[in-house]
């Protein structure tokens, strides 16, 4: 009796056994399925972003490229990526005919009025917006949105006018006063942002602050505020940047004085009407104009590269705390 017994206490622990043994197999085969899907996607992921990244980047590569080509690498099929003829002489070619540094110190004027202005009335719109209740806010707020919508294209002829009537076509004045009344460059955008930034933050900040005596405009600039970096850091460098880009307004406001954008534009047309006067040359190659585009475009692009290098960490945590996606 004892025997059997022993053999059915043997045999209940070996098919225990067995159980646990088949358990440990499906959890196993269950963790490699799982890790195989983990690697997988890795792989998928690294592929889209250096695929992605390649496709943001090779129109820089190219411009670089170019930047140093030789006009006979042009018709060199064994040159790609590296010339041949190393040479500065398109360089020059550009800076003399954009009259780079002038309308390099015009585009840093011109940038830097706008981007204070739109931050500073951009902000206190936002902020109204934000935190206080009056008659018609709900109806004003859609009409700033309403202004992302509306091409600027529809006002360029009253808005030109205007300023023409005022006398004040190629001066400053066009820009200030746009950016100082919320009207500039993608100002409705701002105006979004700041107000969504505010409206996140918690009222009892404010009602200690008037706890304390602070009246709104202190409370405003001494505990707001400060508490708003991240998306003051974000407008300021979207201001930065489509400011630098802008042709419309550009082209709109002045006539005489140029930016780079404009300044650009106007390169090849500029050489060719020297290279008609001086060489009796009234067309040149199609490809060698596309050449000193390219050159101009990287001279155009380079501050605002320099600029990122020095502001990306910044940027990316100002865009992570503000909140903005898509």
């Amino acid at each position: 009796m004892d025997n059997i017994i022993r053999v059915i206490t043997v045999f209940n622990k070996r098919k225990a056994d067995l159980k646990e043994y088949r358990w440990y197999k499906i959890l196993i085969r269950y963790a490699s399925v799982g890790r195989l899907k983990l690697m997988a996607w890795s792989i998928v992921r690294a592929v889209l972003i250096i695929g992605i990244s390649f496709i943001i980047l090779y129109p820089l590569l190219m411009k670089i490229s170019m930047f140093f080509m030789d006009q006979k690498d042009l018709y060199d099929r064994t040159v790609k990526w590296i010339p041949k003829n190393l040479t500065l002489e398109n360089v020059k070619i550009a800076l003399e005919y954009m009259n780079y540094w002038h309308t390099f110190m015009n585009t840093v004027k011109v940038v830097l009025f706008t981007t204070v202005l739109q931050t500073i009335s951009c902000t206190l719109v936002g902020y109204g917006f934000a935190r206080f209740r009056f008659p018609g806010r709900s109806l004003l707020f859609s009409l700033v949105i309403f202004t992302l919508l509306v091409p600027p294209q529809t006002i360029m002829v009253p808005l030109y006018m205007n300023f023409r009537i005022l006398r004040l076509l190629d001066t400053y004045w066009p820009y200030i006063l746009t950016s100082a009344t919320c009207m500039g460059i993608r100002n409705g955008l701002y105006i979004y942002m700041i107000r969504q930034f505010f409206r996140q933050m918690p009222k009892e900040i404010e009602e200690a602050a008037m706890v304390d005596g602070a009246g709104v405009f202190k409370t405003f600039y001494s505990v707001m505020l400060p508490s708003a970096t991240p998306v003051l850091v974000t407008t300021v460098l979207f201001s930065i940047v489509w400011q630098w880009n802008d042709t419309f307004y550009a082209n709109l406001f002045w006539v005489k004085n140029q930016v780079l954008s404009s300044a650009l534009s106007a390169l090849t047309d500029n050489y060719q009407q020297f290279l008609r006067i001086t060489e009796g040359i009234h067309e040149f190659s199609p490809v060698y104009r596309s050449l000193l585009d390219n050159v101009g475009m990287l001279l155009v692009i380079f501050p605002l590269l320099i600029l990122y290098a020095f502001a990306q960490k910044y940027f990316i945590e100002s865009i992570e705390r503000s909140g903005i996606v898509g």
